[in-house]
């Protein structure tokens, strides 16, 4: 058997370890099985553009940042060469019997479609944000919070140095969990997420709050934060291949607003890519190897659209439409937990 791999959609740390995991429990495990990588993605799979994976290419990549295969965000049903009868008939061509997908939503809503056509598909769940309902945790999620969290430590001291209120856009399209965790462990002045709404004058006042206290506001903001006054997202960088906004931007958006409020200086920080680039932890390692090895499993059962997942401690299977199906928001008590820190 023939065993296809692809990384599609944004990088985020522990990929490496994802492919690692699956050659090599595949090789070591089963009987005549072998491993080939798609390039950069679904692009990889439109064009039949693959690598061999022998056990030698995968040694010590676990702990390097980053895809070994590339990624892109190409969209899989677009191009002369896209489509399932096309993917298929470039499969069967290269005599791949199957696909592991490792990506986030928009990867997996693709792998749901090719295997709802016929495509033998199970995927891996890939993001930084961890906003799948279907999994309690994802890899690269404690990386970025790390990342994130070190990143609000060292604005901290050039905002005391200055005695500024100083703002720190993370990551979090949806959801805020990147927000929430990092901002709980740098011990931020206000938190904004998504699933939260707060007006711009709660904001102001939050700052004051702490500039009273004798303290350098610090506030962190996930980029798919809306004030009340906001009917959407702050996006200016318009859409990507599969349709959605280019989100960024809300912390240069709310730093003047502060200011003006406030009197206080105001700087922001966006901290972007940052957050997906580097060595993954040693958690996001482990559990990346582990689910790289339960998508080797779940090639061998033929369990076709299925995800592997983390629930508790163990490693499951669970359907696309399942995994697809609701967004992991951060709960009401969680941020009145974090509340009452900032508040």
């Amino acid at each position: 058997m023939k065993i296809g791999i692809l990384t599609s959609g944004g990088d985020c740390p522990g990929l490496n370890a994802v492919i690692r995991g699956a050659v090599l429990k595949g090789i070591k495990e089963y009987e005549d099985i072998e491993f080939v990588g798609f390039r950069d993605g679904w692009r990889g799979v439109v064009d039949g553009d693959i690598m061999d994976l022998p056990r030698s290419r995968v040694r010590g990549i676990s702990k390097q940042g980053g895809t070994i295969l590339g990624t892109s965000r190409t969209n899989p049903f677009e191009g002369p060469n896209g489509g399932p009868e096309k993917i298929k008939a470039t499969l069967d061509r290269l005599g791949i019997d199957a696909v592991i997908a490792i990506g986030g939503e928009g990867t997996l809503a693709a792998a749901q479609r090719l295997t709802d056509a016929g495509l033998r598909i199970v995927g891996v769940p890939k993001t930084v944000d961890n906003d799948l309902d279907a999994t309690d945790y994802t890899f690269g999620f404690d990386t970025a919070v790390e990342i994130a969290t070190e990143a609000c430590d060292r604005l901290r001291t050039t905002g005391e140095s200055h005695h500024r209120c100083m703002v720190a856009e993370v990551m979090g399209r949806h959801v805020g969990w990147i927000a929430l965790h990092s901002g709980m462990a740098a011990g931020a002045h206000a938190i904004l997420i998504p699933e939260h709404p707060v007006s711009i004058e709660q904001i102001s006042q939050w700052v004051s709050d702490a500039r009273d206290r004798g303290r350098a506001p610090l506030v962190v903001v996930a980029e798919g934060f809306v004030t009340t006054d906001m009917e959407m997202p702050h996006s200016e960088r318009g859409l990507d291949s599969f349709g959605r906004p280019r989100l960024g931007g809300i912390g240069e958006l709310l730093a003047p607003e502060i200011e003006a409020r406030t009197g206080i200086e105001t700087r922001a920080t966006v901290l972007g890519h940052i957050q997906r680039g580097g060595v993954p932890t040693a958690y996001d390692r482990v559990l990346a190897t582990r689910l790289g090895m339960a998508a080797v499993d779940s090639v061998v059962d033929s369990l076709w659209g299925t995800m592997v997942s983390l629930h508790g401690t163990d490693i499951v299977h669970v359907g696309f439409e399942k995994a697809l199906g609701n967004l992991k928001t951060v709960p009401e008590h969680r941020y009145d937990e974090a509340a009452i820190l900032f508040g």
